[in-house]
């Protein structure tokens, strides 16, 4: 591996001509970190040959989890899990638990067959839960829904969900429970919104109850990252922190492009790394959780922008004059109609355990998302099983919630949530749960941590045909696009799946693997799955 140093420019240092391929990988997400497995296991390439280059100091990008007991917990968000995401449970099949005794997909499915999901109260109002809410849809809106799902994306172009359907649309509970789920909002993209119709056709008959949404034992952190990275360091994976790389240089000839310079920052200082023809780079396009802003208990996190972080400057960098890598702008230019809020509150006290307990009819880790149905903010809480961190004290309880209206004073905090304070955003949720004489009690044992997330839905935002380049550009000849923000036919962003099947897409195209990773699960062409939805749909029960 060629050794990263300022004292010596890359792109003066010799190469001898028996020297394996290199491997250099742009970000430290899980796109990154599943890219290098492939390649290990695979592709055959030696871990000592692959370095990920990664501006913060911490693996995982949007998958994380940090903080102690005393600090309290932070999680800024948890991607949705469920059996057919094929390519994510295919490549952590290879990947050792942290228990060392099992796969870490054998230990999740281990895990929920043990903890199935089934929500007693996906809704509440007026602090009474609902159990299997009815998605309450007309005739006409049922018709607009099979509609999108059988028609062309091209036709739909770059109209939102709005575009498609009447007001009263997103006055029922199916767009209740749709959009808090998956956080869409109804200046988002048609196309995406008729891309989940069809991947999740097959959890449609259970979704009031959230049936078939799967868990990870810990936070994905954890459960995840921690055992992946563990298996790529073992085999000597190298990891260079601190590290934000500014500029791909590229060698342009007859319509072929070839990375020869990686430009970096670290510690203040400028470096170059040689790339040689025969050398890869896989670059992880943009960020979802680039300039995640935290807040405390008595202050609310700001909002900043995309010149708060490498990603979106460096995508848009190598995009100039280069359509064919796509419009990062579509995407990132967007924060009003692409941010919201997270929070994650670490508990020392169990009250409010026992609060939602008794109100939902579900332990922790059992019932899911909580969603406020008359909440101003549009907010949700989950508590997850006990303990969601590794190392927990078993007197110490999390929660995780989130709002995706955050601009609009709250019902029982007259202030947007994007003004508020983890005290604040707590005092509103004990509010929507009744349980303010309790509060003070609550409030005195608990740290809330609000995230503010200016991009984290930002790959919703209407799109046409190559606003997302290719995971493999026209003319490349020694690098690759992955994560959430490269085209990947029929599969769903906004997910750990679209990032794993993007980098083997990459990995395999990149290495003429004469292989392919699994197929999307097309459920929506199964007649009993067909039925199935057509029933719930029809408020006819699954």
């Amino acid at each position: 591996m060629t050794t990263i140093a300022n004292e010596r420019p890359a792109a003066h240092r010799v190469h001898s001509a028996e020297d394996d391929p290199k491997h250099y990988l742009v970000g430290g997400g899980v796109a990154s970190l599943a890219a290098a497995a492939f390649l290990i296991r695979d592709g055959d390439v030696l871990g000592h040959d692959i370095a990920i280059l990664e501006e913060s100091d911490v693996i995982g990008g949007s998958l994380d989890g940090s903080g102690t007991p005393q600090t309290g917990y932070v999680l800024r968000g948890g991607r949705m899990f469920e059996s057919k995401y094929v390519c994510t449970f295919e490549l952590f099949s290879s990947i050792p638990a942290l228990s060392g005794d099992r796969s870490v997909t054998q230990e999740i499915f281990d895990w929920n067959e043990t903890l199935k999901t089934s929500s007693k109260s996906r809704l509440m109002r007026d602090g009474h839960r609902e159990i299997a809410p009815k998605f309450g849809l007309s005739e006409n809106q049922i018709s607009t829904i099979e509609r999108l799902a059988l028609e062309p994306e091209a036709m739909l172009g770059n109209a939102t969900i709005s575009d498609q359907f009447d007001p009263d649309f997103f006055k029922t509970d199916f767009w209740l429970m749709w959009c808090t789920t998956f956080a869409f909002q109804p200046w988002h993209s048609a196309v995406e919104f008729k891309r989940y119709l069809v991947r999740f056709a097959h959890l449609v008959g259970g979704f009031n109850r959230l049936q078939g949404i799967m868990r990870t034992p810990y936070n994905q952190y954890d459960s995840l990252v921690r055992p992946l990275r563990n298996w790529l360091a073992e085999r000597g994976v190298v990891f260079e922190m601190n590290t934000t790389v500014t500029n791909l240089v590229f060698l342009e000839a007859a319509g072929v492009k070839t990375v020869d310079q990686i430009a970096f920052e670290r510690g203040g200082l400028a470096g170059r790394i040689a790339v040689r023809p025969i050398d890869r780079v896989f670059v992880t396009l943009g960020s979802m959780t680039e300039g995640a802003s935290l807040g405390s208990m008595d202050a609310a996190p700001s909002v900043k922008s995309k010149a708060d972080g490498g990603a979106w400057t460096l995508w848009e960098t190598i995009a100039a004059g280069r359509p064919e890598f796509g419009r990062p702008g579509v995407f990132s230019d967007h924060i009003d109609q692409s941010k919201w809020i997270s929070f994650t509150t670490t508990m020392g006290d169990p009250t409010l355990l026992r609060i939602v307990r008794d109100l939902t009819g579900n332990v922790p880790g059992e019932g899911g998302l909580v969603t406020f149905a008359q909440s101003n903010w549009l907010a949700s809480i989950v508590i997850p099983h006990q303990p969601h961190f590794i190392g927990q004290p078993d007197d110490v309880s999390v929660l995780w919630g989130y709002g995706l209206h955050v601009d609009t004073p709250g019902n029982f905090v007259k202030k947007p949530m994007s003004a508020c304070s983890g005290r604040e955003i707590m005092t509103e949720a004990l509010g929507h749960l009744g349980a303010q004489r309790e509060a003070e009690t609550i409030l005195s044992r608990a740290i809330c941590i609000p995230c503010m997330m200016p991009f984290i839905t930002s790959q919703f935002m209407p799109r046409v045909t190559g606003d997302r380049p290719d995971v493999i550009p026209k003319g490349s000849r020694n690098f690759a696009f992955i994560g959430q923000y490269c085209e990947l036919p029929e599969d769903v962003v906004f997910t750990v799946e679209y990032s794993i099947r993007s980098a083997q897409t990459a990995v395999y195209d990149m290495l003429n693997l004469n292989r392919k990773p699994p197929a999307v699960y097309r459920g929506a062409f199964d007649p009993r799955v067909l039925y199935r939805a057509f029933r719930a749909l029809h408020g006819l029960g699954a």
